[in-house]
């Protein structure tokens, strides 16, 4: 009897290792298989949205030409310089604010080479639907708050009910306020990128 149970007990043993082997190794091959395409379909989504917020004609692959900017002591944001001709004619900057409504909000934004917003594309929000969700539109060249041709390099960007010359959209302050900062922020960074391109 006691010899019966230790060989069930061995047997199952190793059917569980099997099944976790098996399993184990179906889920590398898987990953295996998808990783290439789920970073290929990122960097497609990357470029699109570099190519979205500079309009201006440029040659180079920025997302290959990228550099981290350096903003604070802890905090570094992508940069992705376009260059026409070896020439750098704007940069693209991923930035981010945690001073969203609902937190973290994450931007793609582009200055021309005098430092004026070329165009933005927000990457990644949790603000309230219909209200800050709004700023995907709101500070487009159609919004009511258009923000393309401002120079936030010159002049920190506010929302008009803090002195600014942003129009905030109506009911979401707190999102338009974070929308502003993380503009701000990218502003630092294209100052580094510009002083480091003119070295």
């Amino acid at each position: 009897m006691g010899k019966k149970l230790e060989s069930n007990f061995t047997n199952m043993v190793l059917v569980l290792f099997l099944i976790t082997f098996i399993a184990s190794s179906a889920v590398g091959y898987v990953h295996e298989l998808t990783s290439g395409p789920i970073k290929a379909a990122k960097e497609q989504k990357q470029t699109k949205a570099i190519k979205d917020v500079i309009p201006i004609a440029f040659n180079n692959n920025p997302a290959q030409d990228m550099i981290k900017a350096q903003i604070n002591d802890k905090e570094s944001f992508e940069c992705y310089p376009a260059k026409k001709d070896n020439k750098l004619v704007g940069v693209a900057i991923k930035c981010n604010t945690m001073k969203g409504y609902g937190g973290e909000i994450s931007i793609m934004v582009g200055f021309s080479m005098e430092g004026k917003i070329t165009g933005y594309t927000v990457l990644k929000y949790q603000e309230t639907p219909g209200l800050g969700a709004k700023m995907n539109n709101w500070f487009q060249k159609t919004g009511k708050g258009n923000v393309l041709g401002m120079n936030p390099t010159t002049e920190s960007m506010k929302v008009t009910k803090d002195g600014g010359q942003v129009d905030a959209i109506t009911a979401a302050t707190i999102s338009s306020r974070a929308f502003c900062d993380a503009m701000n922020r990218a502003a630092v960074a294209f100052a580094f990128v510009k002083k480091q391109s003119n070295k």
